[in-house]
């Protein structure tokens, strides 16, 4: 990897941490038990992908870092609910994440989801509050939200919910459907409201709101985090296109996912 790239990413983290810890001075939840689990999850680290795309988009349009790191910090918080959420039990049941144990077996599964809710609601307390800054931050904050909800984010996860425990497999269509808006439409938020924050014209917002470029990369993401290259494929499916065991580093949430891993995999062979 360039090794310029990589110290500009590790520049835009460590300016988003900044960010996060100075908001987080200030962000004190009670009781005691939820402020510990919200921030449990929320400054564990991370690559922070999405604020770092969010800040490289706003320098390259000329822009302060300064103008979006409310919408960054608020970006990450509704990232990190996503996942608290998506740990449980009732959802992806995975017991670690980022090295640790998930928040719900640190703090059980009812304050987790109450850290969830925390960091849900206060993204939209930032957001609401970025609008004070004129129009341009009201249509942001409404592509951020939105991005996140029914239409989004959440649509995605339900999606991807009924086709685990349905036992149905996903097509090409519904698999598109899920890494679409689980994944692509808040990395799509972190790229367009820089833009849209500008100003910029429609043509340049257009450009970067090119949701189907981030779902065929998700795509490929997906099935390189399940080890499921196309050269492997043969190695990890038998012949009935059934997900083979690939080992402990697959890890649980990976096998539960196996039909929209499938799925991914064909479409990625039909490009």
């Amino acid at each position: 990897m360039d090794t310029n790239f990589q110290q500009k990413t590790e520049q835009y983290r460590a300016a988003f941490e900044e960010a996060l810890a100075h908001y987080m001075q200030g962000a004190r939840f009670r009781p005691a038990v939820l402020d510990a689990s919200v921030r449990y999850s929320l400054e564990n680290g991370g690559k922070r992908i999405r604020p770092a795309l969010m800040f490289a988009v706003t320098q390259m349009l000329g822009g302060k870092i300064a103008d979006v790191e409310g919408f960054a910090v608020a970006l990450e918080m509704i990232h990190t609910y996503s996942l608290i959420h998506d740990d449980l039990p009732a959802m992806d049941n995975d017991d670690f994440r980022r090295g640790r144990p998930s928040n719900h077996k640190q703090f059980g599964e009812g304050q987790a989801i109450l850290a969830g809710d925390a960091l849900l609601n206060e993204a939209y307390d930032i957001c609401i509050r970025q609008c004070y800054n004129g129009k341009t931050y009201i249509d942001a904050a409404a592509l951020l939200c939105g991005n996140a909800g029914g239409r989004g984010m959440v649509a995605g996860q339900a999606a991807d919910l009924y086709y685990q425990l349905s036992g149905e497999n996903a097509g090409r269509t519904e698999a598109e459907f899920i890494v679409l808006n689980k994944t692509a439409k808040m990395i799509v938020s972190a790229v367009t409201v820089p833009a849209v924050v500008y100003g910029a014209d429609e043509n340049i917002v257009g450009i970067l709101y090119r949701a189907d470029f981030y779902e065929h990369l998700l795509m490929l993401r997906i099935r390189q985090k399940s080890g499921l290259f196309v050269s492997d494929h043969r190695r990890h499916f038998g012949r009935d296109g059934r997900l083979c065991q690939a080992g402990q580093d697959a890890g649980q949430r990976r096998r539960r996912r196996k039909a929209l891993v499938r799925a991914a995999v064909r479409a990625g062979q039909e490009q």
